[in-house]
This record gives C-alpha cells, sequence and structure tokens, in this order.
C-alpha cells in the first residue's frame, strides 16, 4: 500500500507496566465465547488460581500459559445425592485471543477516580461466522484488592509487548520503518511518552544532527497514534478530547492527522529529552514518592504519594526566566518552518523566590482528575507554553488549589498563582538539598540522588542537577487525532482530589 493511504502498514507498540486499559464494550450476560471442548491442558504451567464471581456463579478460576479455565463451584450435597456423580461445565477462552485488561470498578455520582473496586474485566475478540471479528468482555468478580491486583499484574505481564523502561527506544533505533505509514502506541503516558522521544531522536539522527544539543530539532518522518490504556492517559486525552479506545482507534484507521507541538528539556547545553509537559515541586516529588513504591497497585500508589507529599509540603528556591510568547503571526509561520528568528523584540523576564510548584506545559493535560486540562488556555500548535507558578503558600490554601483543578472554578484565581504564556523556560533550583524532604536524610534514597531534582515529564521521572531548559518546537510531530477546537466543551461535574 503506498504511503499516505488508508489500510498502509503501521507498526504498533504496546505499553507495559501497570496501567489500567479503559473500557471499549459493555459486558455481556453469556459466555460465547466457550467451546464445547477444551485444549488439551496437561502440560500446561498454572500461573495463578483463584475464586471470582463468573455471571451469578462462584466459580474455580485457572490461569495457565494458553488458557483461562473456570467451572462453577458445586454447594457440598448430602451423601447419596446422585446430582453429586454430576460435575459442572467447564468453560475457557484462550489468552491469546485476550487483547486489555482493566480494573472494573464502580463510580458514583460526580465520583471519577477511587471508585468502588468490584473485580477485572478482560477485553476478549471473538472469531464469529465467515472470519468476522467481534470485541467481547468477562467480567471477573472479586472485591479484594490484594486478589485483584496479582491476577491484574499477571494479565498486564502476559498482554506487554515492551517489557521494560527504554524498551520502545530501544526498539525503535534498530527497527525498520521503511514502508510503514505511522507508528502506534498502546499504553499510558509514559509509553506514549517514550516512543514519541524515540521517534524524535532517531528523526535528529537520521538528518545527522548530534543529540547532545539541538538547537533547531527536524520533524518526526512517522506519526505517531496513541490509544489509551493507561491510568491517566493525558496526552490522548488532549489529543481526542476524550480517552477512549474506539475514538483513538478510528482517527487512526481514517488517517486524521495533528500537527503537535513539543518541547526539549535540556541541562548544561545537553538535550536530556523530548516532551510534552513538566512539572517541578510538588509535581516532581510526588512521582518520585510514587516511583520508590511501584509495589503498591497504581491507584493506591498515586494517593500515597499525593498524601505524603502534601504532608511533606516544602517551597523550592528557585530562578526562573521565561521568554514571553511573541504572538507575531509572521514570527510564528518563519518559526514552524525552522527559519532563524531576530530576538530584537525578545526579551526575558526574570522572577524568584520560594515556589511549591512549577508546571510547563505544551498541551491542555486533560484527564479525570482536571477535567478542563491542567493548562485549560493552551492548545495541542499553537506555539506556546503554559508556565503555571505555585508560590508558597500555607498547606490549606495549596490543597485548595488544587482541587480546583476537579472543578469548573478557576484553578489559578489564587494570589499566590501565576500564570504566563511563553515561548522558553529555564529552571534554576537555588538550594541544593535536591528532592529529598528534611525527614529522608537518614534514611536511603532509592530514586533521586542527594544531588539533583525530581522531574515529573509525561508522567516519567526525569532528574536533573541544575538548571533546565525547557525550549519549545512548534508542529514537532503529527499525532493520530481531531482537533480540540471542532469538539463541544462538556460540562464539568467532578469534584474531587
Amino acid at each position: 500500500m503506498p504511503r499516505g493511504k488508508r489500510g498502509g502498514r503501521v507498526s504498533a507498540l504496546e505499553g507495559g507496566g501497570e496501567e489500567e486499559a479503559p473500557s471499549a464494550a459493555a459486558a455481556v450476560p453469556s459466555a460465547p465465547w466457550a467451546f464445547p471442548q477444551p485444549p488439551e491442558a496437561a502440560a500446561e504451567q498454572v500461573l495463578l488460581r483463584g475464586i471470582f464471581e463468573i455471571g451469578r456463579n462462584s466459580c474455580d478460576v485457572v490461569l495457565s500459559e494458553r488458557t483461562l479455565r473456570w467451572r462453577p463451584i458445586q454447594p457440598v450435597r448430602p451423601a447419596g445425592d446422585s446430582n453429586n456423580d454430576v460435575l459442572p461445565k467447564e468453560e475457557f477462552i484462550e489468552v491469546k485471543d485476550i487483547f486489555s485488561v482493566k480494573l472494573k470498578r464502580r463510580y458514583f455520582a460526580k465520583q471519577h477516580i477511587n471508585g468502588t473496586l468490584l473485580g477485572i474485566t478482560l477485553f476478549i475478540c471473538l472469531k464469529k461466522e465467515q472470519n468476522k471479528l467481534k470485541d467481547s468482555t468477562l467480567d471477573l468478580i472479586n472485591l479484594s484488592e490484594d486478589h485483584c491486583d496479582i491476577w491484574f499484574r499477571q494479565f498486564r505481564k502476559i498482554l506487554a509487548v515492551t517489557e521494560y523502561e527504554g524498551h520502545a527506544l530501544s526498539l525503535l533505533k534498530e527497527c525498520e520503518l521503511q514502508g510503514f505509514d505511522g507508528i502506534v502506541c498502546v499504553g499510558g503516558d509514559g509509553s506514549a511518552s517514550e516512543v514519541a522521544h524515540a521517534l524524535l531522536l532517531r528523526a535528529q539522527r537520521n538528518a545527522g544532527m548530534e543529540t547532545d544539543n539541538i538547537l533547531t530539532p527536524v520533524r518526526a518522518q512517522l506519526p505517531l497514534g496513541l490509544i489509551p490504556a493507561g491510568s491517566t492517559n493525558v496526552l490522548a486525552h488532549s489529543l481526542h478530547g476524550i480517552p477512549h479506545v474506539v475514538t483513538a482507534t478510528l482517527h487512526i484507521i481514517l488517517g486524521h492527522l495533528q500537527p503537535v507541538d513539543v518541547c526539549t528539556f535540556s541541562a548544561t547545553g545537553k538535550l536530556l529529552r523530548f516532551g510534552f509537559s513538566a512539572m517541578f515541586g510538588f509535581g516532581g516529588r510526588t512521582l518520585a514518592l510514587a516511583e520508590k513504591h511501584r509495589w503498591m497497585s497504581p491507584n493506591q500508589r498515586r494517593d500515597f504519594a499525593v498524601i505524603k507529599a502534601l504532608a511533606q509540603l516544602k517551597p523550592e528556591d528557585c530562578e526562573i526566566s521565561f521568554l514571553p510568547f511573541n504572538s507575531s503571526q509572521d514570527l510564528q509561520q518563519r518559526r514552524a518552518r525552522g527559519s532563524p528568528k531576530s530576538d530584537c523584540n525578545d526579551r526575558w523576564q526574570m522572577i524568584q523566590g520560594q515556589f511549591l510548584n512549577v508546571s510547563i506545559m505544551a498541551i491542555p493535560c486533560l484527564c479525570s482528575v482536571a477535567p478542563r486540562g491542567l493548562a485549560p488556555n493552551t492548545r495541542l500548535n499553537n506555539g506556546s507554553m503554559a508556565l503555571i507558578i505555585a508560590r508558597n503558600t500555607s498547606r490549606p490554601e495549596f490543597i485548595k488549589h488544587l482541587k480546583r483543578y476537579a472543578s469548573v472554578k478557576n484553578q489559578f484565581n489564587f494570589p499566590f498563582v501565576e500564570t504566563y504564556t511563553v515561548e522558553e523556560v529555564k529552571v534554576y533550583p537555588r538550594n541544593k538539598t535536591g528532592g529529598r524532604h528534611p525527614e529522608e536524610e537518614d534514611q536511603p534514597h532509592e530514586t533521586v540522588s542527594e544531588e539533583s531534582f525530581p522531574w515529573n515529564v509525561d508522567g516519567d521521572l526525569m532528574e536533573a542537577a541544575s538548571e533546565v531548559h525547557v525550549k519549545l518546537h512548534p508542529r514537532l510531530i503529527s499525532l493520530y487525532g481531531g482537533s480540540l477546537e471542532e469538539m463541544n466543551d462538556s460540562k464539568v461535574t467532578c469534584n474531587c482530589l
């Protein structure tokens, strides 16, 4: 198929890890995927065995390398009962037909996170008559967080294509992409950002550019499709206006392309990574805490990290320099083409002080806890970034600011919050305590060293020991998706944190 035509070849990468996949279909009461006779299982290694409610029956469920089998548990009957000799029918699905998994939760009105756990939902591909494929679901009901987390992790391990952090980057370095129309990433923000970073790095190397100090990077050569399968899906949510698997897939199938701005993050003249958004201070320390507790389930880890970071809340002594956004149409067009710019009218500004959090975002950053976006006035490709600064204040006032993100009220309407529209930002921490809190001085710190500061870049932890220079590059990558301007704003009723 010629490049650029629908139905062309698309290389797919699926993110691993412990992220949840969103629901793509409603549960069905029956089990149409069960076959009369299951394949021989004598030689299969049993991975897990447990009790779940399936349909209306409590079942003994066995997960092996190739199949998931279940049989209703018979009640104990009196001796001599003729039904004792009748075994309930065993049903099964093949593991190769499972294409996604999520933790099933019940959400009440105005509740968007931390719903009551009900169990696990498996998404299954069924083969019907005449080679037709159909998707369905199987619900494994169990209210135990620990029990479900063990099974959820095992299913994610089976489904994962990338096996460790940085695996997608190494795959794209070696993969032959000639003849492909695009790359598709199934995963959360970490996986999506890693693939975007890899595509842009490969574009620089193909253009013969040094990747240590990139002043004007070249565009990615292939577009990237994001199918949301994570716990937050900020990138996909910002791109499509909704974290919906079918919507994302149809944009890819139909070839809808959207150019998107990308940032470079550099320190001491060396490129650290490409990215779309970043947080320093509270946001960075929260992620660093979460990374130290990856043995927890994703929701537990996130909640624990937020609560602990709030309990240890402290400001960073920083100097922040930024270049205000110049909205001149001619200037922006020249920058989009990569033309040299004149800085005669560009004036750097500088602020300094004690800051609780610094956010730098080139996209709106929509997510379940911020349905209007962490940076609601930013767009995907308007050539600017949002710089949002929370100066030092009391813990209750800072929490009020955080809770506003989940409501229709203006989250920036606080005397300690400042917002700027910028093109470049330099963040220089003046204290030398790194990301450590005084209470942790005598404790081993596995994630962030004493000399470095934690940054949250697209949900990934980045460490930097000195000034970080963030620069926007307009329309540097194309993503499969629609325009947010074409989507209707929905009323926000969420009231959560």
